[in-house]
């Protein structure tokens, strides 16, 4: 494991040019990373996503603390898994949660990770989404209930975004995994890309995000501590992954999704590590775009 220090926060990453030297030297694609900085600062390109929570994050806290959790990290928008808004929740429960995210001022853009093992829990999902005023589904689909995902899909004007699990998972270990069963399908099904699964397994996060954009629909954004399957998730700028790279390929392919941070580490004291993760992507992409416009709103 890479034990540099650390370069959390954004005023230490504009005032000083080691920090790019420091950042440029690490990750898996490392030697790209200068170039990054400068070509996204010289094209003047501007991010189209947002940063968000996945609340996976913050599964040992019930919904009501989760979201003051999530206010304090200055994230406005969010993915509930089912610890805080359970699959079979009646309508009753569902709008119940939906109402305190809506007070908390926080957009309730998706739910999952899902499984769709059949047609009930298919049916299921939709009307749950529907019902909270989800946009996205991030789900885990056995592969022979594509097509009655994509009718409810056509039907709903619900996304779905298959979510990678890297080592262990039979069916869409890998981005292309996802790629290559939903590329025929209609353009609302697509990836969730988890960039620690991505590079656990071998594959690289920036080659394909580029590869696969026009089906990039979703962003899980966390750092592992050694690509491999043995890798775990550490805070953001701890690890091997080149963020800095990642955050300009999302820059130069346009994409318009969510960046969800999941921090797997420290299930029951997340916040120290996931504030630092959150502070540490700000600041790579203040000095990726040399940002002093505070128009430009990414949480």
């Amino acid at each position: 494991m890479d034990h540099r220090p650390l370069l959390p926060r954004r005023g230490f990453l504009q005032q000083s040019g080691a920090a790019l030297a420091a950042l440029a030297g690490v990750g898996l694609a490392g030697a790209q990373t200068a170039s990054g900085f400068e070509s996204a600062r010289a094209e003047g390109k501007k991010p189209s996503f947002r940063l968000a929570l996945a609340s996976y994050t913050l599964r040992e806290f019930p919904l009501s603390q989760a979201l003051e959790m999530t206010k304090r990290l200055g994230l406005k928008h969010i993915c509930l898994k089912s610890f805080h808004l359970p699959l079979d929740a009646s309508p009753e429960q569902i709008n119940e949660a939906k109402k305190l995210v809506a007070d908390a001022g926080i957009d309730l853009y998706a739910g999952g990770v899902i499984t769709m093992t059949n047609e009930q829990e298919v049916v299921q999902a939709f009307d749950y989404a529907r019902q909270a005023g989800m946009r996205i589904i991030v789900a885990s689909p056995h592969p022979p209930i594509l097509p009655l995902v994509e009718k409810k899909v056509q039907e709903t004007s619900i996304a779905v975004a298959i979510h990678n699990h890297g080592p262990g998972d039979k069916f869409f270990p890998t981005p292309e995994s996802v790629y290559e069963r939903v590329k025929g399908l209609d353009p609302r099904i697509g990836l969730c890309m988890d960039i620690g699964h991505t590079a656990r397994i071998g594959a690289d996060p920036i080659a394909d995000a580029r590869r696969f954009a026009d089906r990039l629909l979703d962003v899980h954004m966390k750092d592992i501590d050694v690509a491999s399957p043995a890798g775990k998730c550490v805070e953001c700028g701890r690890g091997v992954l080149d963020l800095p790279g990642f955050l300009r390929a999302l820059i130069d392919i346009g994409y318009g999704g969510m960046v969800s941070f999941e921090y797997e580490k420290d299930p029951n004291d997340p916040l120290p590590g996931l504030a630092e993760s959150v502070g540490y992507v700000r600041g790579v992409l203040d000095t990726l775009l040399g940002i002093h416009d505070r128009s430009i709103q990414l949480g």
